[in-house]
C-alpha cells in the first residue's frame, strides 16, 4: 500500500466530492523495465492511490515493456514493423477520463521513451469522436516528473503543451516532481533523499491530483467539450462557425 502524508490521508477522508465513474491511465515512460524499481513509479504512486481512494478506477502502464515502435501512425504494422502493442495501450488511453504522463529527466530533458508515448497519441489524434471533434475531446491531462537535475518545468512544459494540443484539457498546476541535488545522489525512492518527505514535492503532486480529479468531474458531468466550432467533420463539410467565409457571401 502506498503510504500518503497526514494532510493527504485527511483531504482523502473527506466526504464533500463523488469522483465515481471516473477513470485514470498512468504511463509511467521509465528506461528500466519491470521489476526494477522505478523511482517515477514511486511518485506516480502517490498521485494514484489518492485517485482511488475517491472511487476512481486507475489503471498503470510502464511503456518500456511494451513493443511501441517510434512513428506518428495509429499502428505501426502497417508500415513496416513486425510488432506494435501501442493499438492496445491507445484502447486505455481513449477509455480514460484523466491521462498523467511520468517521466525521468535526461538531459534535461523528458525520456526518449516518454518522447515516443506522446508521439503516438500524435498518431491517434486525428480520429474523431461521435461528435466530430478529435478523439482526445472531453479527457484531462497531467504530468509527474523526478530526476537528479534541474528540469521538471522544461519537461512539464512540454509534455502538458503537447497533450492541449492533442486536445487534454490542462487544469491549473497539472505538474508535480521532485529532483535531488544537481549531479549524481540519491534518486526519489531512495532512502536517504528525502525525495518522500519532500513538503513541495507532497504538496504540488496533491494539488495536481485534485485539479485534475475536479476538471474531469465537470468536464464528464457537462458531457465534454461542447461541440460547436470545433469539429473537423463540420468544417470539412462546409461550417465555417461565423469565420469569413468568400464563397457563401
Amino acid at each position: 500500500m502506498t503510504t500518503l502524508s497526514p494532510m493527504q490521508e485527511e483531504l482523502c477522508d473527506q466526504d464533500t466530492w463523488d469522483f465515481g465513474g471516473l477513470s485514470a491511465l498512468f504511463i509511467n515512460t521509465t528506461l528500466k523495465k519491470s521489476p526494477e524499481m522505478s523511482h517515477t513509479q514511486g511518485l506516480m504512486d502517490i498521485s494514484a492511490e489518492i485517485m482511488r481512494r475517491q472511487g476512481v478506477s486507475v489503471d498503470n502502464v510502464r511503456a518500456v515493456d511494451h513493443v511501441i515502435p517510434v512513428g506518428v501512425w495509429p499502428d505501426m504494422t502497417d508500415h513496416g514493423w513486425d510488432r506494435d502493442d501501442w493499438p492496445q495501450i491507445y484502447e486505455k488511453v481513449i477509455s480514460a477520463d484523466i491521462l498523467v504522463l511520468g517521466t525521468p529527466i535526461w538531459l534535461g530533458e523528458k525520456s526518449s521513451v516518454c518522447t515516443a508515448v506522446i508521439e503516438r497519441l500524435y498518431g491517434n489524434s486525428g480520429l474523431l469522436n461521435e461528435s466530430g471533434q478529435y478523439a482526445y475531446y472531453g479527457r484531462v491531462g497531467g504530468c509527474l516528473v523526478t530526476g537528479n537535475e534541474d528540469g521538471i518545468k522544461h519537461c512539464a512544459m512540454n509534455i502538458l503543451y503537447s497533450l492541449q494540443h492533442l486536445g487534454y484539457v490542462i487544469p491549473p498546476q497539472a505538474d508535480a516532481g521532485w529532483i535531488g541535488e544537481a549531479g549524481p545522489g540519491p534518486s526519489y525512492m531512495d532512502e536517504d533523499s528525502g525525495g518522500r518527505e519532500n513538503d513541495f514535492t507532497n504538496r504540488n503532486t496533491t494539488f495536481m491530483t485534485w485539479n485534475l480529479l475536479h476538471l474531469a468531474r465537470v468536464v464528464k458531468d457537462a458531457g465534454g467539450i461542447p461541440a460547436h466550432g470545433n469539429q473537423r467533420s463540420a468544417w470539412e463539410a462546409g461550417c465555417r462557425f461565423d469565420f469569413p467565409n468568400p464563397e457563401y457571401r
